[in-house]
């Protein structure tokens, strides 16, 4: 019997209220597999207080092969911010409402197919980012969309029908704030709607702010979606959702290493979907492949 095999040791950090989806059939399909497969397994489930220690404490108790998320992007930040530079692999099943990160990694939305990574897998280095101390993985930003994301977050109602009701009504109001940001490419200062700090492509909505960034490529995007009049967001909206928003005159994108943004109205920021507040100077770094995530094997030539 191959004895690695049998020593395997994993942690599924579940988040109960993602996606309002039943979590105890996941539960059994869980313990079924890693029956089957000879892999010893613990599960947490979040509570929304203290969830960091709680996973800190069991990391250093025994370290394991590998710990998945079991949620939603908000669950994926959490387990990522503990492992980052430690070379343990983060396996994600998406049940958020958004799974920002694992659609841009092509890992499969259908929890049957996501639960075969358990056993099925590649490990993959991507990189990740460092905003005043706060982890990013995916996407964070100013300006619009990270106050759609707060309104949302304070909201009892989920769903993509509750995000749009939001953003229809913030959108009609709203007015562009003043940013000005350095990096070692080049500087912007000025007006914008939105300012997206990029490690990757799409949001969970699907809209592609980033069509062309690379998740391993040792630089991230800030793109920038400049002041236009509110009878061209319909069009923007279409090149969002078309992976054509650099083909917008509204648009600009900076690709770059490192960056300080300073948010002169103190703007609230989303990290990965989460509202935080990062005051007025965000100062932005990137760790070169310094995160492990499990992914589907490359599919036969």
């Amino acid at each position: 019997m191959d004895k690695a095999k049998e020593e395997r040791f994993y942690i599924f950090v579940i988040n109960p209220i993602a996606g309002d989806i039943e979590k105890e059939d996941l539960e059994e399909d869980i313990a079924s597999i890693c029956h089957e497969h000879l892999i010893t397994y613990q599960i947490i489930k979040t509570t929304g207080q203290d969830d960091q220690q709680q996973i800190r404490e069991q990391l250093e108790k025994r370290k394991p092969d590998a710990i998945f998320a079991v949620g939603g992007d908000g669950t994926v930040n959490l387990v990522a911010s503990l492992i980052i530079g430690k070379q343990i692999p983060m396996g994600i099943i998406p049940l958020g409402s958004g799974n920002g990160l694992s659609k841009d990694l092509h890992i499969p939305q259908d929890t049957e197919a996501a639960l075969q990574l358990i056993h099925t897998h590649q490990a993959v280095a991507i990189d990740t980012l460092d905003l005043n101390g706060y982890p990013s993985i995916h996407l964070s930003d100013l300006g619009f969309n990270a106050l759609v994301v707060k309104r949302f977050c304070e909201g009892e109602t989920r769903g993509p029908g509750s995000y749009a009701w939001i953003a229809l009504q913030e959108y009609m109001s709203y007015e562009p704030k003043q940013y000005r940001i350095e990096t070692d490419v080049e500087n912007f200062e000025g007006p914008a709607f939105m300012v997206t700090i990029a490690n990757a492509n799409a949001f969970g909505s699907n809209a592609s702010i980033n069509p062309t960034g690379i998740l391993n490529d040792g630089r991230f995007e800030i793109c920038l979606i400049e002041p236009f009049p509110k009878a061209a967001g319909i069009g923007i909206l279409y090149k969002l959702y078309t992976d054509s928003i650099d083909s917008s005159v509204f648009t600009r994108r900076i690709s770059c290493r490192q960056a300080t943004i300073y948010n002169l109205h103190g703007e609230v920021v989303h990290v990965d979907g989460e509202p935080v507040e990062l005051g007025e100077k965000i100062q932005v770094s990137m760790h070169k492949e310094s995160l492990l995530v499990l992914l589907p094997l490359p599919e036969a030539e």
